[in-house]
């Protein structure tokens, strides 16, 4: 791997790993139009390490909400202080993770043999399906109880993530695109089922990418440890800016956009891929 394919790679990493569009699919398109083995240990690695720069990145955007679960943020008025305490807690975050975490360590080797292009290629359309149902739902078959973050209630919580666990077991349905689905689905606003989402993307991709990376440490070598910091960095700045992006464009750009551009991939995928 050259240090423009790394460059690259980590641009669609940071594109994809936030927004509901599948960032493996992505992936897997990506190497292989530039002709690298996705599944080559190394290619891996470097997956991880961008991944990293990915939570990193989400974690600066909700720096403020993550010091405030914590109870060491800062008072609204800029005084030192704990903040006043939130409706959301710990206890909201945990039953967004624990589902698909559990699922993931017990199942692991389950999951990779899962792993395939056609798999990938179905769980886009499948995924972009469910999108569309949300949107319709949400809008007009579903009170909402749920506007802010704030509001979310533990069984909406617990709800989206039972719906990540969708994408947990089947690769390239997008953990975006079922834990929004799965709020929107269950009386939360689209902006907070977003918001709810890529809080809890932190703890779960930490532990899933420091896990793996047990197994990969040994790839971190003089001779891949610069394209792989550089991966990092921009993966890092372009999920920032994607995020906040996306936050402030998110009444502009629906769920059904997603999807409309999720089945042009799944085409993109099955010519490039399966053919």
């Amino acid at each position: 791997m050259d240090t423009i394919t790394a460059i690259i790679l980590a641009i669609v990493e940071g594109i994809t790993e936030f927004i509901p569009v599948s960032s493996t699919g992505h992936m897997i398109l990506t190497t292989k139009l530039l002709g690298f083995d996705e599944q080559s240990p190394i290619m891996k690695t470097y997956e991880i390490v961008i991944q990293l720069g990915a939570i990193l990145a989400i974690a600066l955007v909700y720096r403020q909400r993550i010091l405030n679960l914590l109870g060491i943020g800062r008072s609204r008025s800029g005084r030192g202080g704990v903040m006043p305490a939130s409706r959301l807690n710990l206890i909201h975050v945990l039953l967004g993770i624990v589902p698909a975490l559990a699922v993931a360590f017990f199942a692991r080797d389950f999951i990779k043999g899962l792993f395939g292009a056609s798999t990938v290629l179905w769980a886009l359309v499948a995924g972009g399906v469910l999108m569309i149902v949300a949107e319709w739902v949400n809008r007009r078959k579903i009170r909402i109880t749920a506007h802010e973050l704030d509001d979310l209630s533990y069984g909406q919580a617990l709800a989206i993530g039972l719906y990540q666990i969708i994408s947990v077991l089947w690769p390239g349905f997008s953990r975006s695109g079922s834990t929004i689905s799965g709020g929107m689905l269950s009386g939360v606003s689209y902006k907070a089922s977003a918001d709810f989402s890529f809080l809890i993307a932190i703890p779960i991709m930490c532990a899933a990418s420091g896990y793996e990376l047990l197994d990969s440490y040994q790839y971190f070598t003089k001779d891949t440890i610069m394209d792989f910091a550089i991966g990092f960095v921009i993966s890092f700045i372009v999920a920032y800016l994607v995020v906040v992006a996306f936050m402030k464009l998110i009444q502009k750009i629906r769920p059904t956009h997603f999807a409309i551009y999720r089945f042009i991939l799944a085409a993109v995928f099955w010519l490039f891929i399966m053919r």
